[in-house]
């Protein structure tokens, strides 16, 4: 009998050793989605539930002109079963300057030659290094090695932070600057969208089942909500809708 013991000890703990691995195995992977309310980040949404991930998203509320962004990101979060939602509060005097959280006109009917040259008034300062950052710290938190964001290099507004080399610089940083990082939980930030046209992001987002009547990219929407289909995102939102032959959801003025 004595000679039996230590094989069963060593079946018991390679046993429960199988077990752990077994355990881990099944766990949901989980992921970080930043959710503006916009088209891109919805079809983010669906594209990290698609790969398998369960989603912590965390949207911002930093002092924008309106609220229905915001709105409109519960929405989408409500109907893509996303159970986990945090809205971080950022001091509105944080970011200004920007036509988006100032008094500041917001350009109308800019061509997309215009939209092209130079950064636009709209851009809020640094708005995607800090999201970004607070997104990581969430991350990190609940034990997340994937984070995932809408930013796109094709139909943009000349935004700096919307580049593969912001991203990838970002990347490096994380895991330089997070405990997880340094102990080779490797952190990864998914761009799923950026060398995508708009057309081809609302084609993919539809093959998902995204609803896009519940988004909202207007920057400069009259008190009911309603979008102006003249900023540059509404531009290049309808833009978007018309190269991919599909009419879009929601109303225009």
């Amino acid at each position: 009998m004595s000679a039996i013991v230590p094989v069963f000890c060593r079946l018991s703990m390679n046993a429960a050793a199988v077990s752990r691995e077994t355990q881990k195995m099944e766990l949901p992977l989980k992921a970080v989605v930043l959710v503006s309310g916009g088209l891109d980040s919805a079809t983010v949404v669906a594209i990290a539930r698609q790969q398998g991930f369960a989603i912590h998203a965390v949207s911002f509320d930093y002092g924008q002109r309106h609220r229905f962004e915001l709105e409109a990101a519960a929405k989408v979060c409500r109907s893509m079963g996303v159970d986990d939602h945090v809205v971080c509060r950022v001091d509105t005097n944080i970011f200004r300057g920007s036509a988006l959280t100032n008094d500041i006109p917001v350009p109308h009917n800019r061509n997309e030659t215009e939209m092209s040259v130079g950064i636009p008034v709209t851009y809020v300062p640094a708005r995607n290094t800090v999201f970004l950052s607070i997104a990581l710290g969430l991350a990190e938190s609940v034990g997340v090695n994937d984070i995932f964001i809408g930013v796109n290099a094709v139909d943009y507004s000349g935004y700096p932070d919307c580049r593969p080399e912001f991203i990838a610089a970002f990347e490096t940083m994380a895991n330089l600057a997070t405990r997880a990082g340094v102990e080779g939980h490797h952190l990864t930030v998914h761009t799923p969208l950026i060398s995508l046209t708009k057309a081809d992001i609302i084609r993919r987002g539809l093959s998902l089942g995204v609803d896009y009547g519940l988004t909202h990219s207007c920057y400069d929407p009259d008190p009911r909500g309603i979008s102006c289909g003249e900023c540059d995102s509404c531009q290049l939102r309808l833009k978007g809708f018309r190269e991919a032959n599909i009419v879009d959801p929601i109303q225009y003025r």
